[in-house]
């Protein structure tokens, strides 16, 4: 792959939300990545991403009733008023871009339709979730690195 090419792709991931991205052409492949080293894998190997603890941050854990009956997703009644953005993907949560960076949004922020409110990672892609109308955010229904299911309520904006 030429020099310049994979420059390009530095600057694309440089400019944009994205923490990873990877491109092959033929039997060549670059994968570039703010977080760190990324070790490359056969392309029949399947990985697995796991997160790790970060110190100084609490995971609220669940109780076994808790999880058979869909986790802590709440019920649509113990929603507050509003338009509900709701998980169009399986997937992982993140709050931010990168771990060094603020939050997309907060509770009490004015946010526009199509702004990103969060991420979710789903088969090593990032998503972006962007917000459907205008308004002010009401509530976050979802912590950073919080598995999300299809159509889980993550926010809610007034």
């Amino acid at each position: 792959m030429d020099l310049r090419k994979i420059k390009k792709l530095i600057d694309l991931l440089e400019e944009s939300n994205l923490t990873e991205i990877e491109i092959k052409e033929g039997e060549e492949s670059v994968r570039l990545s703010r977080q760190g080293v990324v070790a490359a894998a056969p392309v029949v190997a399947e990985t697995r991403v796991v997160a790790a603890p970060v110190p100084g941050v609490s995971m609220p854990m669940s109780s076994p009733t808790e999880s058979a009956t869909g986790g802590s997703a709440r019920a649509a009644d113990d929603l507050p008023p509003g338009n509900v953005v709701r998980a169009p993907m399986v997937g992982t949560f993140y709050a931010s871009p990168a771990p060094d960076k603020p939050a997309f949004v907060t509770v009490g922020q004015t946010v526009a339709a199509g702004d990103t409110l969060g991420i979710i990672e789903a088969m090593k892609m990032f998503n972006p979730i962007e917000a459907e109308a205008g308004g002010t955010v009401v509530a976050i229904l979802c912590q950073n690195a919080q598995p999300m299911e299809y159509d889980q309520p993550m926010f809610v904006i007034g």
